[in-house]
Protein backbone atom coordinates (compact mmCIF):
# COMPACT_ATOMS: atom_id res chain seq x y z
CA UNK A 1 0.00 0.00 0.00
CA UNK A 2 0.97 3.42 -0.78
CA UNK A 3 0.39 6.47 1.42
CA UNK A 4 -2.17 7.73 -1.10
CA UNK A 5 -4.06 5.05 -1.21
CA UNK A 6 -7.14 6.47 -1.88
CA UNK A 7 -9.87 3.02 -1.52
CA UNK A 8 -10.77 1.14 1.82
CA UNK A 9 -9.92 -2.03 0.03
CA UNK A 10 -6.49 -2.20 -2.12
CA UNK A 11 -5.41 -5.36 -3.94
CA UNK A 12 -4.44 -8.36 -1.50
CA UNK A 13 -1.74 -9.65 -2.19
CA UNK A 14 -0.66 -13.29 -3.11
CA UNK A 15 -0.38 -16.17 -1.12
CA UNK A 16 3.24 -16.01 -2.11
CA UNK A 17 4.16 -12.52 -2.02
CA UNK A 18 2.86 -12.21 1.86
CA UNK A 19 5.83 -10.63 4.28
CA UNK A 20 7.47 -11.05 7.44
CA UNK A 21 5.96 -9.00 10.43
CA UNK A 22 9.02 -7.72 10.47
CA UNK A 23 9.36 -6.70 6.19
CA UNK A 24 5.67 -4.97 6.56
CA UNK A 25 6.67 -3.05 9.82
CA UNK A 26 9.57 -1.58 8.00
CA UNK A 27 7.58 -0.54 5.04
CA UNK A 28 4.94 0.95 6.64
CA UNK A 29 7.14 2.57 9.39
CA UNK A 30 9.53 3.82 5.74
CA UNK A 31 6.40 5.02 4.78
CA UNK A 32 5.64 7.20 7.89
CA UNK A 33 3.55 5.30 9.70
CA UNK A 34 4.24 5.42 13.69
CA UNK A 35 2.75 2.44 15.36
CA UNK A 36 2.92 -1.19 13.57
CA UNK A 37 1.32 -4.01 15.39
CA UNK A 38 0.06 -7.48 15.12
CA UNK A 39 -4.02 -7.46 16.10
CA UNK A 40 -5.47 -10.89 17.27
CA UNK A 41 -9.13 -11.13 17.11
CA UNK A 42 -11.61 -13.67 19.10
CA UNK A 43 -13.99 -15.31 17.08
CA UNK A 44 -17.52 -14.32 16.84
CA UNK A 45 -16.28 -10.46 18.11
CA UNK A 46 -18.68 -7.67 16.72
CA UNK A 47 -17.44 -3.91 16.76
CA UNK A 48 -20.10 -1.58 16.56
CA UNK A 49 -19.83 1.44 13.69
CA UNK A 50 -16.46 3.64 15.41
CA UNK A 51 -13.93 5.65 14.41
CA UNK A 52 -10.35 6.12 15.10
CA UNK A 53 -8.20 9.25 15.74
CA UNK A 54 -5.79 7.61 12.86
CA UNK A 55 -4.72 6.41 9.78
CA UNK A 56 -4.89 2.15 9.61
CA UNK A 57 -3.70 0.66 6.70
CA UNK A 58 -4.14 -3.46 7.58
CA UNK A 59 -2.64 -6.58 5.98
CA UNK A 60 -5.10 -9.96 7.26
CA UNK A 61 -2.78 -12.97 8.13
CA UNK A 62 -5.64 -15.39 9.60
CA UNK A 63 -8.95 -16.16 10.01
CA UNK A 64 -11.69 -14.07 8.65
CA UNK A 65 -13.36 -9.98 9.08
CA UNK A 66 -16.18 -9.41 8.25
CA UNK A 67 -15.52 -5.30 7.52
CA UNK A 68 -18.15 -2.40 6.59
CA UNK A 69 -16.90 1.07 5.68
CA UNK A 70 -19.19 3.54 4.63
CA UNK A 71 -21.88 1.40 2.06
CA UNK A 72 -19.28 -1.36 1.25
CA UNK A 73 -18.91 -4.57 3.08
CA UNK A 74 -16.73 -7.20 2.78
CA UNK A 75 -15.17 -10.20 3.99
CA UNK A 76 -11.68 -10.48 4.34
CA UNK A 77 -9.21 -13.18 4.52
CA UNK A 78 -5.36 -13.83 4.43
CA UNK A 79 -3.67 -11.77 2.31
CA UNK A 80 -6.42 -9.17 1.86
CA UNK A 81 -5.96 -5.37 2.57
CA UNK A 82 -7.79 -3.05 3.99
CA UNK A 83 -6.84 1.09 4.63
CA UNK A 84 -9.31 4.09 7.08
CA UNK A 85 -8.19 7.56 7.01
CA UNK A 86 -8.46 8.94 10.31
CA UNK A 87 -12.08 9.43 12.10
CA UNK A 88 -13.79 6.75 9.60
CA UNK A 89 -16.49 5.14 10.38
CA UNK A 90 -16.51 1.45 10.12
CA UNK A 91 -17.68 -2.12 11.99
CA UNK A 92 -15.94 -4.92 12.47
CA UNK A 93 -17.63 -8.69 12.73
CA UNK A 94 -14.94 -11.55 13.34
CA UNK A 95 -15.48 -15.17 12.20
CA UNK A 96 -15.87 -18.67 13.97
CA UNK A 97 -11.99 -18.95 13.95
CA UNK A 98 -10.74 -15.15 15.07
CA UNK A 99 -8.84 -12.67 13.22
CA UNK A 100 -5.13 -12.00 13.12
CA UNK A 101 -4.14 -8.69 10.97
CA UNK A 102 -0.95 -6.62 11.15
CA UNK A 103 -2.01 -3.22 11.20
CA UNK A 104 0.26 0.28 10.45
CA UNK A 105 -1.17 2.93 12.24
CA UNK A 106 -0.49 7.10 11.33
CA UNK A 107 -1.19 9.36 13.94
CA UNK A 108 -1.51 13.16 13.46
Amino acid sequence: MTAATTTAFPAPIAEAAMPRFADFEADARARGFDEVAERVWQAGTHVAVHGHPFAVEALMVQGELTLTIDDETRVLRRGDRFALVADQPHAEQYGSEGATYWAARRHG
